[in-house]
């Protein structure tokens, strides 16, 4: 089955005082888009959109031209630039560098092997990414995507999204200031 990753890191970073996709010099984007690919991604896909930067390989980059709107914009640009045969999406963003491939293959694993073929970290408590989604439920998704929300409320509105235990493989903390 196909897998695609969609790294979003098209945010302008205003509390975090610059566009995160640029933060450490890059390296949190290197570290993304290896988990992504390192984690059984095939094609990965990289949101830009208030910095466009060049990405590194084996991603390649969109831009959501959007981006100001939030985060619907970036998952929109992310998802519509899959391929066909992308059966599962695997999202996450470009300010959680601690998590890694094995977070991204235990999640994709978990949607793989449930029914409704969605998936999401938790560390702890708290809902996190990766995030996988089949893709016969984007057009839903595409729907109800709006504002600074990615796919948080389609997430929390079924009870079918499998929760998959990633605290003994990171933190899972977004940073939002440096």
């Amino acid at each position: 089955m196909s897998v695609s990753g969609v790294l979003l890191a098209a945010g302008a970073g205003a509390r975090y005082g610059q566009p995160k996709v640029d933060a450490e010099g890059g390296r949190w984007l290197r570290l993304a888009v290896s988990a992504l690919h390192d984690g059984g991604c095939g094609d990965v896909v990289v949101v830009l959109g208030a910095a466009v930067v060049d990405v590194p390989q084996p991603a390649r980059a969109v831009v959501a031209e959007r981006w100001a709107d939030g985060v619907s914009a970036s998952v929109r640009a992310g998802l519509l630039a899959l391929p066909a045969t992308t059966e599962y999406a695997v999202l996450t963003t470009v300010d959680t560098p601690d998590i890694g491939a094995a977070a991204v293959r235990r999640v994709l694993a978990a949607a793989r092997s449930s029914d409704s073929g969605l998936a999401r970290a938790r560390y702890g408590q708290r809902p996190g990414h990766p995030v996988v989604i089949a893709r016969r439920h984007w057009p839903q998704l595409l729907e109800v995507l709006s504002g600074d929300e990615g796919a948080g409320p389609f997430l929390r509105a079924r009870d079918d999204v499998i929760a998959v235990d990633c605290g003994d493989l990171g933190s899972g903390i977004d940073f939002d200031e440096r």
